[in-house]
């Protein structure tokens, strides 16, 4: 007696048998499918416990309207120009305030009023006088 493997066994009874891979489609669609894609065999959306959020028709037109567009932007967040960080250091602490530019001018205009500084012959910046 030959020994054969189980799945040789069931590989020599599908000889010969036609398989209807639309009628196993639509029998499984509805099946999760495996990995992390979150989504079923048909393609819907899946959220917690395997229930349909988006179906597939929704997801198709999602993509169809915004594929003829452009993005007008990188997607990477910009840096806040309208915003400055000023740092104030007194005798006791150190406080950071968010300034707009005209109070970060109106700050320089005072400081370049109270002392002026010049650049000597070695780059170094010095009191103007000294």
């Amino acid at each position: 007696m030959s020994k054969v493997s189980p799945s040789r066994k069931q590989y020599r009874s599908m000889r010969g048998k036609q398989v209807d891979m639309d009628l196993l489609r639509k029998r499984n669609e509805l099946t999760p499918a495996v990995g992390n894609a979150r989504v079923n065999a048909r393609g819907d959306e899946l959220g917690p416990g395997g229930q349909i959020i988006r179906k597939r028709e929704e997801l198709v037109q999602e993509h169809y309207a915004q594929a003829g567009k452009a993005r007008s932007d990188s997607g990477r967040a910009k840096p806040k120009e309208e915003e400055e960080v000023v740092v104030e250091t007194t005798a006791t602490r150190t406080t950071k305030k968010t300034a707009t530019p005209a109070e970060v001018a109106a700050e320089e205009a005072a400081l370049d009023d109270q002392e002026e500084w010049i650049e000597d012959d070695e780059g170094n910046f010095v009191k103007k006088g000294e």
